[in-house]
């Protein structure tokens, strides 16, 4: 019995930092998981550019309102969980994901929370749990899954290790050197047919 494990952003949906940097024109906000392995490094430097920039939760919000997910992401997401068990495994936040999750109707997420203020700054974020697509991967497999996941970015990388099958979907030439052991897949209709292949055997 399979459960599928997968990434979100850059993978079903547009980088939710990347667009609220094109948006506002704020370049540090660029730098995402493909770029900085560390995620407290990452997200304690995005707290620092909001502060600076004075941009709340309802800024970001506004931007993701407007984003759709990637061509073919859909169609995907409904023929997996036709075929198996189906998790998002995601270090974005609720208070970010849940319109995307509409979006995509609603698929098992797994993610963070952020801690807001009266007035909507962000002034924290709460980890679910430490290194949690490993424990996620970890506890699915507790279970008797076989689990396949897939991710694009360095966070990704111990969920991909842990599981059955790894495989990494359209990641950077940086993340990919760093990781050649593992399969790489460019396009869903590939990954799509490898995960149907998997499950069914």
């Amino acid at each position: 019995m399979w459960i599928v494990c997968a990434d979100l952003e850059g993978v079903f949906v547009p980088e939710i930092w990347v667009n609220v940097a094109l948006k506002t024109g704020i370049e540090e906000l660029k730098l995402t998981t493909r770029d900085i392995k560390d995620y407290d490094v990452l997200m304690k430097y995005r707290l620092e550019i909001l502060d600076k920039h004075n941009l709340k939760l309802q800024d970001i919000q506004e931007v993701i309102n407007t984003l759709q997910p990637l061509p073919g992401a859909l169609e995907f997401i409904r023929e997996i969980r036709k075929a198996t068990r189906f998790a998002i495994v995601s270090d974005t936040f609720v208070e970010f994901a849940q319109p995307l999750m509409d979006k995509l109707e609603n698929p098992f997420l797994l993610c963070h929370n952020l801690e807001t203020d009266a007035s909507g700054r962000i002034v924290n974020y709460r980890l679910r749990q430490e290194d949690p697509k490993r424990k996620t991967v970890e506890a699915f497999k507790s279970l008797n899954y076989n689990v396949l996941a897939f991710g694009d970015s360095y966070n990704d990388v111990t969920m991909i290790s842990r599981a059955d099958k790894g495989i990494l979907f359209c990641p950077p030439e940086n993340v990919k050197a760093d990781f050649p052991q593992y399969p790489v897949v460019t396009d869903l209709e590939s990954l799509k047919k490898e995960i149907l292949e998997t499950v069914k055997n």
